[in-house]
């Protein structure tokens, strides 16, 4: 529980920065806080001011002995569902909600165009009129159920606040290297040779049948 209300804490004071999660774990030095974020320069600051001063307020807030923050880089941003929601909530603030069936579709095929099995993008709120609806797009294969749906697919929700109201962003992207349970791959079939291993003796009755057989063959051409 403590560790979901860290999490929950540094999402809420970091935005923008293209934040995807944060781990916690306990070393004989104090915790040790990985936050995985597509813009570390951010997170960092000016000269070490954000990743300071949230240095202080985990160790106030909950009591933590000596927090070490350490940043890694989402490999790709384009497969990462919190970041994905992220800059569509970006966009749809910057641009408006009337441009909000590009900014699906554009989105939906710079992750497929990275190697994502499937994709599905939700957005509900006043788009683009004044009575609210729900606006889906898709592309590729994405379980819905099962324990791939639980542990493979990558989630994630992100809100939009407009001058028509707030716009509530669900993410679902199944990453590249899932195996299905249902993918049957068809093996190539393998001819077996196998040779016959004389014993020793076999093989001693047979160079002196062949030393014999010479020997005649010689006599005979001299007679």
């Amino acid at each position: 529980m403590k560790e979901y209300r860290i999490q929950e804490f540094i999402s809420e004071s970091l935005k923008n920065v293209g934040l995807s999660h944060a781990k916690m774990v306990r070393t004989p030095l104090g915790e040790k806080i990985t936050v995985f974020t597509s813009k570390p320069g951010l997170v960092v600051g000016r000269k070490g001011q954000n990743i300071s001063k949230l240095t202080k307020a985990l160790k106030k807030k909950f009591n933590l002995d000596n927090p070490q923050i350490e940043l890694s880089e989402v490999p790709d941003i384009n497969l990462d569902a919190q970041v994905v929601a992220e800059r569509i909530a970006g966009s749809l603030e910057k641009f408006g909600s009337k441009r909000f069936k590009g900014i699906m579709h554009k989105t939906m095929e710079d992750a497929i165009n990275a190697g994502a099995m499937g994709i599905e993008i939700k957005l509900s709120g006043k788009v683009p009129s004044a009575r609210a609806r729900s606006w889906r797009v898709y592309a590729g294969y994405l379980k819905k159920c099962g324990d791939i749906a639980v542990e493979q697919v990558r989630k994630a929700y992100g809100t939009a606040k407009l001058k028509s109201g707030v716009i509530g962003i669900k993410v679902a992207i199944m990453p590249p290297g899932v195996v299905l349970p249902d993918h049957i791959g068809i093996l190539k079939e393998k001819i077996e040779v196998i040779e016959e291993v004389k014993g020793e003796k076999e093989q001693k009755d047979e160079k002196e049948g062949d030393s014999d057989a010479g020997k005649g063959r010689v006599k005979g051409e001299t007679d």
